[in-house]
């Protein structure tokens, strides 16, 4: 799940079991049917196909895995059609939630995505009704290795075309705008960085502070509950998570 520091979220996955990875690696295999079903079964000219591998390798997903997931995509027999569209809504405390879904059935999403909204005290939206709280961009993280120098790190970025870097402890997360997004991850690229994390992503232009633990663990709920759901890609959300802030 996304809130305002991806570095801290991808912390809290770094433990993650077995069961959870290969979870996240069918969800990634769902954006890669997506990918070929519109530009086709070759990276090279399918820029949407290069952007979901580098997020399936920033995922440490192997890359048997990712060439099969083509292939299945690219198959002509038999194929599931998968669609995209999100889901908007609140979570307890007045926080704003965004659902990106990747689904069979769109039926079977809405029912289980508005179960768990007002299972976990939170009411679904309409579309519009939070989006405009988040700007759409793209991110790419960068754990800092000894020797690194923040500024040079900065004038890279920048020079690939970012729009900004933000440092942290122990990562860089560098923003861009999402059309420049595929060159600044393939310019950083060929200057020979590794990603934790590259991806378009919706970054909350405000956070929420909680008043209580209580509202905590229930917007805390809500937010695992979508995570875990086959059907969603991604959980955006502008909380500010106690738990995300101290995770090491």
């Amino acid at each position: 799940m996304s809130g305002h520091s991806k570095w801290h979220n991808i912390q809290a996955k770094k433990g993650k079991t077995d069961a959870a990875r290969g979870k996240i690696f069918t969800k990634l295999g769902r954006e890669i049917a997506m990918a070929v079903h519109d530009g086709g079964p070759n990276p090279e000219v399918n820029g949407k196909l290069r952007d979901v591998i580098a997020k399936c390798k920033a995922n440490n997903m192997p890359n048997d895995n990712i060439q099969r997931s083509i292939k299945k995509a690219s198959g002509e027999a038999g194929g599931v059609e998968y669609e995209e569209f999100s889901y908007e809504g609140y979570a307890p405390g007045g926080v704003a939630v965004m659902v990106d879904i990747v689904t069979d059935n769109r039926n079977r999403t809405a029912s289980e995505v508005r179960h768990i909204f007002d299972k976990c005290g939170g009411t679904m939206g309409t579309s519009g009704s939070v989006s405009y709280m988040f700007d759409h961009k793209g991110l790419i993280v960068i754990e800092k290795q000894p020797g690194m120098d923040e500024d040079e790190m900065m004038m890279t970025a920048l020079d690939a075309g970012a729009e900004d870097m933000k440092t942290l402890e122990d990562a860089f997360e560098i923003t861009t705008s999402p059309s420049d997004f595929s060159q600044v991850r393939e310019n950083l690229e060929k200057a020979g960085y590794a990603f934790l994390s590259a991806e378009l992503t919706m970054i909350p232009q405000n956070t929420v502070a909680l008043p209580d633990q209580e509202t905590i663990d229930k917007v805390q709920k809500l937010l695992d509950m979508l995570d875990d759901d086959d059907d969603v890609s991604e959980v955006y959300h502008n909380a500010e998570l106690p738990e995300e802030e101290e995770e090491e």
